[in-house]
């Protein structure tokens, strides 16, 4: 097993009313990753993952495809250190 890892996510593009957040918190919890998603005022989407090193990059790496209906034009990363967030939900 990795090492437990943070990763601080926007994605920006037409990331919101195409399920983005809904299939992220599924393919999160596919993974066991932890944290949250939620839609920003700007358009963006913001999320977080917490877990194992290698899950939290599959999640980084797929919000670059995202829900079906979804276009995404950026996503930036910032890593830090795990915050201890348990399970993944959905914010509003």
């Amino acid at each position: 097993m990795s090492e437990r890892i943070r990763a601080h996510v926007f994605v920006s593009g037409t990331v919101q009313g195409v399920y983005y957040r809904a299939s992220t918190r599924d393919a999160a919890r596919e993974r066991g990753v932890d944290g949250w998603v939620k839609n920003l005022a700007d358009g963006r989407v913001e999320a977080v993952f917490e877990g194992d090193e290698d899950a939290v990059e599959e999640m980084v790496e797929w919000c670059h495809t995202g829900s079906r209906r979804a276009d995404v034009t950026d996503v930036s990363v910032e890593y830090g250190e795990p915050a201890g967030v348990e399970s993944f939900e959905i914010r509003r």
